[in-house]
């Protein structure tokens, strides 16, 4: 069942401007937000969908072969599946909007969401699909060398470090992802992990293991980066003895997992200790009415992009029924 659509287009005063109130607002774009603009469009709910300034898509735009998501026998790269996600919600009727969202006022009947350009937009419910940031080392020049030999995007980098000695960090599936990737590149790649083995799925360890150009450093963790106007080093301290040393590198890659993208709504939606969006039960409810939340923004236990699409087919039937629910009450 859809929510019933008003007969003219319904405005809400916000300053000098009163935009039309529409149905539902997607903020954030990747599987979980593409999805639950294919999924709202379809119900006939008109989703405004906010993409970002930057790259729209999400972490998969970072990716390279995506192996795992059903229906692609012989797997197939993360922007391409997001571009055909993209498509797919367009033809559905989603309208987008690549800016950045600034600030939202979700309290009441009828929520707003400000842009980067001052442009304010309502709606009657709201999807919260930010997805997740990189997780950073935390060290002094990490920042200063980001672009001159610190990075987080293999596929966005790798080019630069072709026959270079580099390292990725991490030890997951995300981290040796990276580091074989690197290899088509660099003529050596060390992956730096704190522990003694690989928390990467074992096939996923079994080709970093057979893959010549790759080296471990076992029980390490990075705690300086050396660089003046390019990285040209880091010191790696042994996680069970303490002793350190220092290992030659001109490209450092931090792969070791991601934070939700929380400034939004920090403060006005509940969160739990590790900052992720609280919902009720297994539905996309947040304590807002009005206001759900879908993939790895709630998400810190399976993180993958099949699981990011379900919650977001979730939000947009959620958010369908609240709807529903508005317009059977007279709202």
């Amino acid at each position: 069942m859809t929510a019933t659509p008003t007969s003219a287009p319904e405005t809400v005063a916000t300053g000098d401007a009163a935009p039309e109130v529409r149905e539902v607002i997607i903020i954030g774009s990747g599987p979980a937000g593409y999805t639950a603009a294919v999924y709202a469009a379809r119900a006939g709910l008109r989703p405004l969908l906010f993409e970002g300034s930057v790259t729209a898509g999400g972490a998969l735009m970072n990716t390279t072969e995506v192996e795992n998501f059903p229906g692609f026998r012989d797997g197939i790269m993360g922007p391409d599946l997001m571009e055909a996600m993209r498509a797919q919600a367009e033809r559905f009727g989603t309208e987008f909007v690549t800016d950045d969202v600034v600030s939202v006022a979700l309290d009441g009947p009828v929520k707003s969401v400000t842009d980067g350009d001052g442009t304010t937009y309502a709606a009657r419910a709201v999807i919260l699909a930010m997805g997740s940031a990189y997780r950073e080392l935390g060290l002094p020049d990490e920042k200063r060398l980001s672009g001159h030999g610190v990075s987080w995007c293999a596929t966005c980098d790798g080019f630069f470090f072709r026959d270079q000695d580099i390292a990725v960090v991490g030890g997951g599936d995300s981290a040796v992802e990276e580091a074989t990737f690197l290899t088509k590149f660099a003529r050596s790649v060390t992956i730096i992990h704190r522990r003694d083995e690989l928390r990467a799925s074992k096939i996923m360890a079994a080709r970093a293991h057979s893959n010549d150009k790759i080296r471990f450093a076992w029980n390490s963790q990075v705690t300086a980066i050396h660089g003046d106007a390019k990285l040209s080093g880091v010191t790696l301290t042994d996680t069970t003895t303490g002793q350190q040393r220092e290992l030659a590198v001109t490209g450092l890659f931090v792969a070791i997992g991601h934070d939700p993208r929380n400034e939004l709504v920090n403060g006005v939606i509940a969160l739990d200790a590790g900052g992720y969006v609280l919902v009720d039960g297994r539905s996309t409810r947040t304590n807002v009415a009005g206001v759900f939340a879908c993939g790895d923004l709630v998400d810190h236990t399976y993180r993958q992009a099949i699981t990011a699409a379900g919650s977001g087919c979730a939000a947009a039937l959620d958010a369908e029924h609240y709807l529903t629910a508005l317009a059977d009450a007279g709202h």
